[in-house]
């Protein structure tokens, strides 16, 4: 459980988020919905953990974000473009950030690979990928450890048709085996198709809209 209890974020003067208090459950997806600017990816950052709030509180877990512990733990992330060196392939890339904790096997970022459908054979530099393969890239790399906790920045970028069917197919199934899942996403059909919960963020506030319907 992720619980953000009245947050407010001012950079250089300027207030980013104000007065923000949501509540996000396992085994659900939220999604956030805004235009840009209006403050989405900057409270991504303060729930895991990049960005300093002004005041408030971010617990998960039990855990107090930036007392506690630094980091939001246990989750798997893409906020912005995904970053990879352009001169290594897509499996040195994620064969060299999991060598950082070093808790999983090559079978298993193979295997994230696959899932997210990538070959982990492809010797190409993902400086070559096109813009869909480094976004597979970036999501075999927030699932590769099992994260529990999935925080995905605009998850469907520079996919095809074909390519967000699978990555929707994929965030469902990760929802049934009880993870927690905030994206933000400008297609209001990934909204409707994924969330059960919808927040609206616009001028640094956030607002709970109705439910969506399924289609």
């Amino acid at each position: 459980m992720i619980e953000v209890k009245e947050l407010n974020l001012v950079l250089n003067k300027r207030q980013i988020l104000l007065d923000v208090n949501i509540n996000l459950q396992d085994g659900n997806i939220y999604g956030l919905v805004g235009n840009n600017g209006s403050g989405k990816t900057m409270l991504m950052k303060c729930i895991c953990g990049l960005v300093k709030a002004t005041s408030g509180s971010i617990i998960a877990d039990g855990k107090k974000i930036g007392k506690d512990c630094d980091y939001l733990e246990n989750a798997g992330i893409i906020i912005e473009n995904p970053g990879f060196l352009p001169y290594y392939s897509g499996i040195k890339n994620l064969m060299l950030l999991a060598g950082i904790k070093h808790r999983i096997l090559r079978r298993q970022v193979e295997e994230a690979m696959r899932i997210c459908g990538l070959d982990p054979e492809l010797r190409l530099s993902v400086g070559k990928y096109s813009l869909g393969m480094r976004q597979r890239l970036g999501i075999a790399q927030a699932i590769m450890e099992n994260q529990h906790i999935l925080i995905l920045d605009e998850p469907m970028n520079g996919l095809d048709k074909e390519g967000v069917a699978e990555i929707r197919n994929l965030l469902l199934s990760l929802r049934e085996k009880g993870n927690l899942i905030l994206l933000a996403s400008h297609n209001r059909e990934d909204i409707e198709i994924l969330c059960d919960e919808v927040y609206e963020v616009e001028a640094g506030r956030v607002i709970k809209l109705d439910k969506p319907e399924k289609t």
